[in-house]
């Protein structure tokens, strides 16, 4: 790939944005010197790894890179035998420790992405060297008094006469006498000696060293002789500190110089880790897929598996990135045809459809996945060679002309079986005829070498091509000839117009001018033209009815998807209802239960046979009323679709009457109560004995029943037989609590029905049952008397009951 192709393809943009997802220097150098692969093969693996990376990267598990820097010019100045300064030494301890963090992170994962492993697992495992260099200096850069014990001893000498100086000066500062000769009452440091401000007037009253003067002279900076020997001490132990560092700071470097191989692979392999994981961002910002890898002439082969190349919702990868709004297209070229020949409007996106194959070509040969959705196939090309943006050169005597032609040449020479071919607006600019002739004798040159070709063209001679010739394929971008602007959208299979009048409205240009060019244009021009500009026209309106069916279409799902609404909502209202009635019902049961414990309660306390007769009256009537509700909520629950969603019993609502089983219509409401008409009837029933209904009320005259229906009801309202009652209950098994409950529930139904005796078993087993079962009935209200069943009613495993009367 020559540097002019990869820069009119926009190359070097893709690497940059790739150079700038990495996170190391070396990595983003790398990136920036990104390779083409050498085969199909490797390409394929190439894609494998950045799919690894990207699995790492969709977890949120970034390659712990942190803190290393540019660290090839400190191992370059180290192998020359420099001392490295302390930061150059805590940036190569980052490295080091980069790549014992990072193999570890990979090992972990090995099963998961084998490849990142198996290009990780040379990294050294140790991070003891970056242990050694960041005990020994701080983050800071200084060095720490942990690097070594001489350099802590040197440096506590050094403050412990820090201290003795200070104390002295101040000492100093402090006396009267002192006081009269200077200039103020401070003490400063000059090249790392105590000094006072004397005044020059007194000099010689304070003897000692002087070391710096004001900028007038006025004030002297003097060491007082006092001092002296204090200060020569203080400055041998800073020399002695200051060689000890230097000591360290060689001992460090040899110690890493010593392992500078392993350092320097290790940043190899960092910064090829780096580049995945710039890839794998890259990648995911660009909804970018690997391509299925052909071989560089199963591409072209007729019959060949996989035969031509295809890429499914292509967006230009220079625009994604650009953060536009790029429409896909998908882009196909089968065998046999060898060559796309693609047309239509200035400005629709032709160039960026063949720059975009071009710029996938080139990001497949380097190994990252391409803008294009999964499923799509593109051949490993040799070569990819393009002429997008020729422009004249004065100098050498060009025109555009023959600037395009010079690049063709080039073309025609390196077009080989295998290559990648891509010229826009291929032979414009000169007489159209001789420049259609030009045209069709390159692209059937092209065609012959083997190459795949995509050009762009508004030459009708070309279009034309592929009606007659199966190796060419025509393609166009699509133009919207009601708003008078291009889609951006690439059909296969047809020809496109130039729609050059229509283009000069959309920018402006004057309408009268517009007009008369279009009349001019009127029965001018090839028979192709016209056929395209008519096809265009039924485009248009195919288009627009295709609009208006779609329309339709939404309206009567939108109208669908509001019945769905309404329908759910009712069902809501529905179940809301009958929510509400389980939750009367339930309370109202609640109560019930009370009220039963309480006059159990009351008869177990006074045991008298009114009593009892009482409460099973009472427990008569909450049994009717439990009934009535319990066939309430049937009712409701039986309306099932018919029920009204809110259930309001108003004036003209179709109901129907639970307690009668009868359908109506309500006249009035007043109150709980509701006057419905049933028939030629007029009932008045509370308003919870009525369920609302759907629809319309049925006709007074249909309300009625007939003759056999009323035979029906008086059959079945004839009374029958009453059924023998069950008078014997078997309570083996259960815990003495549920004992002693379905006992009082058995006696008081057998005392309500007027039974005189009954028979309970309750088995031999331990006793304990039997004798909870007789201490209960010795105190139930129920009971007269009972005894141990006779050896043919089952001996002592029963218990013979006689009822109160």
């Amino acid at each position: 790939m020559t540097d002019r192709t990869q820069r009119e393809l926009g190359w070097p943009e893709i690497l940059n944005a790739l150079a700038a997802r990495c996170r190391l220097p070396a990595g983003r150098n790398r990136a920036l010197a990104l390779p083409f692969q050498p085969t199909a093969e490797a390409a394929r693996e190439a894609l494998a790894l950045v799919g690894e990376a990207r699995r790492l990267s969709e977890l949120a598990l970034a390659l712990p890179l942190g803190g290393v820097g540019d660290v090839e010019g400190h191992l370059e100045r180290a192998s020359k035998g420099g001392v490295l300064e302390p930061l150059a030494l805590r940036e190569c301890a980052a490295l080091a420790r980069a790549a014992a963090r990072t193999r570890g992170l990979l090992e972990a994962r090995a099963s998961e992405t084998p490849r990142l492993w198996a290009l990780a697992e040379p990294l050294s495992p140790s991070a003891a060297l970056a242990d050694r260099i960041e005990r020994a200096i701080e983050p800071s850069g200084a060095i720490s008094d942990r690097a070594s014990a001489e350099l802590a001893q040197a440096r506590e000498r050094s403050r412990g006469l820090h201290r003795a100086l200070k104390a002295q000066v101040e000492t100093l500062l402090a006396d009267a006498d002192m006081q009269r000769h200077l200039r103020d009452t401070y003490f400063t440091i000059r090249n790392e000696r105590y000094v006072l401000p004397v005044l020059a007037s007194a000099r010689r009253a304070v003897p000692g060293i002087v070391h710096n003067a004001s900028q007038s002279g006025q004030t002297l900076f003097v060491e007082p002789d006092s001092m002296v020997e204090l200060g020569n001490e203080l400055s041998i132990a800073n020399a002695v500190a200051a060689e000890e560092e230097q000591r360290i700071l060689r001992e460090l470097t040899g110690a890493l110089m010593a392992d500078s191989g392993a350092l320097a692979r290790d940043l190899g392999i960092l910064a090829a880790l780096d580049v995945l994981e710039g890839s794998a961002l890259l990648a995911s910002d660009l909804d970018a897929h690997a391509p299925e890898v052909l071989s560089p002439f199963d591409g072209l082969r007729v019959g060949g598996a996989g035969a031509g190349f295809e890429l499914l919702s292509l967006r230009h990868p220079l625009l994604v990135l650009q953060g536009k709004k790029v429409v896909p297209s998908h882009v196909r070229l089968d065998a046999p045809a060898r060559a796309l020949i693609v047309s239509g409007p200035n400005g629709g996106g032709k160039t960026v459809a063949i720059t975009a194959v071009g710029l996938s070509a080139l990001m497949l040969r380097a190994g990252l996945p391409v803008a294009a959705a999964e499923g799509s196939r593109l051949p490993f090309f040799l070569e990819v060679k393009a002429a997008v943006d020729e422009r004249g050169d004065l100098a050498k005597d060009l025109s555009t002309f023959t600037a395009h032609l010079a690049a063709v040449k080039e073309m025609l020479a390196g077009a080989v079986p295998g290559s990648l071919i891509l010229v826009d607006e291929i032979a414009a600019d000169t007489d159209p005829r001789e420049g259609a002739a030009l045209a069709a004798a390159i692209l059937e040159s092209l065609v012959e070498r083997g190459a795949a070709v995509l050009v762009t063209t508004h030459l009708d001679e070309l279009k034309a091509l592929a009606l007659t010739d199966p190796r060419y394929a025509n393609a166009r971008v699509g133009f919207d000839a009601e708003r008078l602007a291009p889609t951006y959208q690439l059909h296969l299979g047809s020809p496109g117009s130039s729609s050059a009048i229509e283009v000069a409205a959309r920018v402006g240009l004057p309408a009268p001018l517009v007009e008369r060019a279009r009349a001019a244009l009127t029965g001018h021009g090839g028979a192709l033209g016209q056929a395209l500009r008519a096809l265009d026209d039924e485009r248009a309106r195919l288009a627009e009815e295709r609009r208006a069916a779609e329309s339709a279409r939404d309206a009567a799902r939108k109208a669908e998807e509001r019945a769905r609404a309404a329908e759910e909502v009712a069902r809501r209202a529905q179940r809301e209802a009958a929510a509400r009635m389980g939750e009367a019902l339930a309370d109202e049961l609640e109560a019930a239960r009370a009220e039963v414990a309480e006059l159990l309660a009351g008869l177990q306390a006074r045991p008298t046979v009114k009593a009892a007769t009482d409460a099973a009256r009472q427990l008569d009537a909450w049994r009717a009323t439990v009934a009535q509700a319990a066939k309430a909520t049937q009712a409701r629950a039986d309306a099932g679709a018919e029920a009204l969603p809110g259930g309001e019993v108003r004036p003209g609502v179709r109901v129907r009457i639970v307690s009668l089983g009868q359908e109506g219509e309500v006249v009035e409401v007043d109150g709980k109560d509701a006057l419905v008409r049933a028939g030629p009837l007029k009932v008045r029933r509370p308003v919870a004995d009525l369920v609302p209904l759907l629809g319309k009320a049925k006709d007074a005259a249909k309300l009625g029943r007939s003759r056999s229906e009323k035979l029906q009801a008086a059959s079945e309202a004839r009374p029958s037989a009453p059924p023998g009652l069950e008078r014997r209950l078997d309570v083996r098994g259960l815990r003495v609590e549920e004992l002693l409950r379905e006992v009082e529930r058995f006696l008081d139904r057998l005392y309500s029905d007027g039974e005189a005796d009954c028979l309970i078993l309750h088995g031999h087993g331990t006793g304990a049952l039997k004798q909870a079962l007789r201490d209960h009935l010795s105190a139930s209200p129920y009971v007269g008397a009972f005894r141990a069943g006779d050896r043919h009613e089952g001996g002592d495993a029963v218990t013979v009951v006689s009822l109160r009367r």
